[in-house]
């Protein structure tokens, strides 16, 4: 999902640069309702390299509150990069276009409607859309040519069921803050976030794991923030609460997201055989030092928004068969240690129901074992609100997993009330992401909890959370 989700973390959490300070410094001080950028929601990001398959792609201009602005008209460069073509753009100005082999410069006002053809080979698609004065849309989609399925076993597996409602947090960046010397406190009070988040009605906690993110390319050079030590120490802060607990596996030194799936330096060079067993390694090395310090994981998550594969280029989306062995030696390390952990697949496509079939239907006919088919849900990358209520009544149904939101920010009580009311007993419930420092946090910079955080309370009574 996202170069742009990556961009903004760093620049949140880390202060990164002084070019991005300024540019958040320009951006908070653009006046609502006026156009600012050009945001592309695409409903599918993984297309059939057919030379038929197409893709339903929202172009909106909108503000820096990311609402349309409808009456704001500007000439919109398209450019493509890959093997695929536009065949349509509904609620524009053709008479205004002028096309190239590579791009198509169109009049839109508000928003409209774009058609994209993928071309007959495999590989990755790149559109943009640019126009003076505006900040440019962008999103990237991978076509395929998969093959027959190859299941990973022979067992039936059985979904276990996740017993408790979850109203959960995911909190890694906690560390990193406070060895900033950052503190936090509710209505003036001092105290742990992870405490303030449980009287607000929170019973679970998610923390990332890289695999060697204190490398000159991980994550956290030299310092290895989300290693597992860190993890170890997270997870007994997280227990000694009283809450559950999430792991999820990056399976990666650095972010792991549909736009990037790295394979850990340690593991580059190994043959597929060797790949699989490092993965195993590790997911057995994690887990056995968490149940030994008396802190199993309640949940994992086998890789994060792993809807174009994990572990690249073994476990790319091309590769279904690769990948399906993948996630399978991750669950088996998870059981061989704990058979009563609950094992989630993790896709972004919050609203992209198309394509979350594609990804779950190929991994069920692969019977790779899982519990929980879990969404992440950003609006500017996942669609509306409708789109998820849609998509995730259609998995319920669908699958015999249950689902649930595994990440979002915005939207508070919408997410909510969409991800505890899927049908037949399916809904699980939701994680925030990093509530604590970044987009709509319910906790200002300084610590102090905010007037989101108010809306858990009554989340928490409403859908019976314990």
């Amino acid at each position: 999902m996202k170069n742009k989700i990556i961009a903004t973390m760093l620049a949140l959490t880390c202060f990164a640069t002084l070019a991005i300070a300024q540019g958040r410094r320009a951006w908070r001080q653009t006046k609502p309702c006026e156009p600012i950028e050009i945001q592309l929601t695409p409903y599918k990001t993984t297309m059939l390299g057919n030379g038929h398959d197409t893709a339903l792609i929202s172009v909106k201009i909108i503000d820096k509150d990311g609402k349309e602005i409808a009456d704001a008209k500007r000439l919109i460069t398209f450019h493509i990069k890959g093997d695929a073509k536009i065949i349509n753009i509904h609620n524009a100005d053709l008479k205004e276009s002028v096309t190239t082999d590579t791009s198509l410069q169109v009049s839109v006002t508000g928003s409209c409607w774009l058609v994209l053809q993928a071309g007959p080979t495999r590989g990755a698609i790149k559109l943009d859309a640019k126009a003076d004065s505006l900040y440019t849309g962008s999103t990237e989609i991978h076509t395929v040519q998969p093959g027959a399925a190859h299941p990973v076993t022979t067992e039936n597996y059985t979904p276990q069921k996740e017993k408790d409602k979850i109203l959960g947090a995911d909190i890694s960046f906690l560390p990193e803050l406070e060895s900033r010397g950052m503190k936090f406190s509710d209505n003036g009070k001092p105290g742990d976030a992870i405490e303030i988040l449980k009287a607000h009605g929170f019973n679970y906690i998610r923390l990332r794991l890289f695999v060697d993110p204190a490398g000159p390319k991980g994550y956290s050079p030299g310092k290895g923030f989300c290693d597992l030590a860190h993890t170890m120490a997270m997870a007994k802060r997280i227990k000694a609460a009283g809450m559950k607990f999430l792991l999820d596996f990056h399976y990666s030194d650095y972010w792991a997201d549909p736009q990037q799936q790295n394979e850990p330096a340690a593991w580059v060079g190994e043959d597929f055989n060797g790949v699989k067993k490092s993965l195993y390694d590790f997911t057995v090395k994690a887990m056995t030092a968490l149940k030994e310090q008396g802190t199993t994981p309640d949940m994992v998550q086998v890789g994060n928004e792993i809807n174009h594969g994990m572990v690249w280029p073994d476990g790319e989306i091309n590769n279904l068969d690769s990948l399906a062995q993948l996630i399978y030696e991750g669950a088996k390390g998870v059981k061989a240690v704990s058979p009563s952990t609950i094992i989630m697949l993790h896709i972004a496509l919050g609203g992209q129901n198309a394509e979350a079939h594609f990804f779950l239907d190929n991994m069920t006919e692969r019977k790779v074992p899982f519990d929980v088919i879990g969404l992440s849900y950003y609006p500017k990358w996942h669609g509306t609100p409708a789109d998820l209520k849609n998509n995730m009544a259609d998995l319920a149904t669908r699958y015999k997993q249950q689902v649930m939101v595994a990440e979002y920010s915005q939207l508070k009580q919408e997410v909510n009330d969409i991800a505890f009311t899927a049908p037949g007993k399916k809904a699980v419930g939701s994680f925030i992401w990093e509530p604590l420092s970044t987009w709509e946090g319910v906790f200002d910079r300084d610590g102090k909890s905010n007037a989101y955080i108010n809306v858990y309370p009554g989340i928490a009574q409403k859908y019976g959370v314990k």
